[in-house]
């Protein structure tokens, strides 16, 4: 009996390798440990099928990752402002000499019938490294906050923020929404990745509670200061205008494009190298754009 069990399993190992001449080849490695003849080869083929695609997997991750790094501008934001777009939407135009901030005299260009100007070609640079920085945080899926209290620019922010699929808060900053999140949202919430002061002022006289706080909890910010602002607490503070409303409609545009080219190229990258991004499972209290 047993001698016509192994006949009949070498004629079914012969079948099986003349229908499948492959399965049966010596590069596809040795038996699979715990199963003989065919059978071990087909498991050890299929791990050898699987093994070289989550390799290539990784590979094609670290470089989504990695690529951008190697150039300092990667996603080509130098062309989208030049200093005459600046200049036209009043960028340069500061506040009376009196209400300078003593922080901000290297920024400040000249004073001209008392006004302070601003240093446009500073401007440039700074606002070149925060758009870039804002850019890096997108294209790897960070959460991005745009903040501000100017009520007249309220809709206009909520608006861009909407549009490039992030988050705004231009209400009332009620204090412990980053140093006590835990406890006011329940274990595990997630802050921002990073966030945007279109205006870091809270009133005339007092700075926004949120820069201190984001500086706390060693959350990044991009912010824009006036001549009457303290740049100390940003990490990558922009000199500049944040009153008239030409000003910051150009700041709204330009932070909505750079974080939506972002976006884009992250999708680019992805199917240049074959990979499915994962659902976006970004979680940030709704309380934050909504209060």
């Amino acid at each position: 009996l047993q001698s016509r069990r192994t006949r009949e399993a070498g004629m079914a190992a012969g079948l099986l390798k003349k229908a499948f001449p492959r399965l049966c080849s010596p590069s596809l490695g040795a038996v699979v440990p715990g199963l003989s003849g065919i059978q071990g080869r087909l498991y050890n083929s299929a791990a050898a099928q699987v093994q070289p695609s989550a390799d290539s997997a990784d590979a094609g991750s670290d470089k989504i990752f990695s690529e951008p790094l190697k150039h300092p501008d990667f996603f080509r934001l130098s062309e989208l402002f030049s200093l005459k777009d600046l200049f036209d939407a009043r960028v340069h135009l500061g506040h009376k000499r009196g209400c300078r901030h003593r922080l901000m005299e290297p920024y400040i260009f000249g004073c001209r019938l008392e006004q302070d100007i601003i240093d446009l070609d500073q401007t440039m640079q700074h606002l070149q490294q925060a758009l870039n920085f804002t850019a890096h945080v997108a294209y790897r899926g960070g959460v991005i906050l745009f903040v501000s209290r100017s009520r007249q620019f309220s809709h206009l922010i909520e608006s861009t923020a909407r549009d490039c699929g992030e988050y705004a808060h231009t209400r009332y900053w009620q204090g412990g929404l980053l140093t006590n999140a835990p406890v006011q949202y329940g274990a595990g919430v997630r802050l921002p990745d990073l966030i945007v002061f279109l205006s870091t002022p809270n009133n005339i006289f007092q700075q926004h509670v949120a820069v201190r706080d984001a500086a706390k909890m060693n959350v990044p910010t991009v912010g824009i200061v006036d001549s009457n602002c303290n740049p100390s607490l940003i990490t990558y503070p922009v000199p500049g205008n944040d009153d008239s409303a030409a000003a910051q409609e150009l700041y709204c545009k330009l932070f909505k494009m750079t974080i939506t080219r972002a976006k884009d190229k992250r999708k680019q990258m992805e199917l240049l190298y074959g990979l499915s991004r994962p659902e976006d499972q970004r979680s940030v209290p709704s309380r934050l754009s909504q209060d």
